[in-house]
């Protein structure tokens, strides 16, 4: 790049659209004047409105329910967090960590009996990621989870990360997963994320949480993040750990004496 082109904030266009090629992020953006391009200010703006849409959208629990039941062949259990609304959720975080009173008679009714893992399905901050990837997602995980005991599939309407773990610890399990809608981007509105926690109860920390996030199609794809999920369900259970505590367990240091290097 030219040092004028440098001083006018300008990318020779085969350089920019290279870099785009690689990135969704708006990189060599052109300008008019010292303003940006209208159809990049227009872009924006779009990209802004479905990142609002994507928080304020409602998920269709009915619809999550068949296609899970469809692909598990099993009905999945509807609950709902304490949070009565999309606008209380929003200003409440609390409420969305812990379940409803009719919830938590839901799962008290059923047998309580032991199990590997406990798969959560929550709405989160896009139920957009939600709707689109949790069925291809569960297409790839489940027959990798093969030999595991799951409890039954929970969808939880206006929930967060933190409300897997009163759901785990009801229903027995060792492991807990929620997938769940992250918090919208500008170039990613239906992100969604799995987080794995190690005997999940009240209190846990999300530094006691592994996390698999940008699951999606112009993300981590879907076969890739079931292996991933897979192999940390394997990680958790052989060390009885998530979160930071399993990547200090399973680092590997240096080889001691190798060159006179020392771990």
């Amino acid at each position: 790049m030219k040092s004028g082109d440098r001083s006018k904030g300008i990318s020779p266009p085969k350089i920019a659209a290279r870099l785009r090629a690689f990135t969704p992020a708006r990189v060599g953006l052109g300008r008019a004047g010292v303003s940006q391009q209208t159809r990049d200010v227009l872009d924006f703006q779009l990209c802004h409105a479905q990142a609002r849409d994507a928080v304020h959208a409602r998920m269709d629990a009915a619809a999550i329910q068949r296609t899970i039941a469809s692909i598990a062949g099993t009905e999945a259990i509807r609950l709902h967090s304490a949070a009565p609304d999309r606008s209380t959720y929003l200003q409440r975080p609390d409420l969305g960590r812990k379940l409803d009173s009719k919830s938590c008679e839901t799962l008290a009714r059923l047998e309580s009996s032991s199990c590997d893992v406990a798969l959560i399905v929550a709405d989160g901050l896009s139920a957009l990621a939600i709707e689109r990837h949790v069925g291809p997602l569960f297409s790839e995980l489940l027959p990798r989870l093969a030999g595991w005991k799951l409890a039954p599939v929970c969808v939880v309407e206006q929930g967060r990360v933190a409300i897997g773990d009163e759901i785990g610890s009801a229903l027995c399990a060792q492991i807990s997963v929620v997938l769940i809608g992250e918090r919208p981007g500008l170039s990613s509105p239906d992100s969604l994320g799995a987080y794995i926690t190690w005997a999940p109860r009240a209190g846990r920390t999300d530094a006691e949480r592994s996390c698999i996030s940008n699951i999606r199609a112009e993300g981590l794809s879907y076969n890739d993040a079931a292996e991933q999920l897979a192999n940390c369900l394997a990680a958790a259970r052989r060390n009885r750990l998530t979160g930071t505590a399993l990547g200090e367990a399973t680092r590997v240091l240096p080889e001691a004496g190798r060159n006179g290097a020392r771990p």
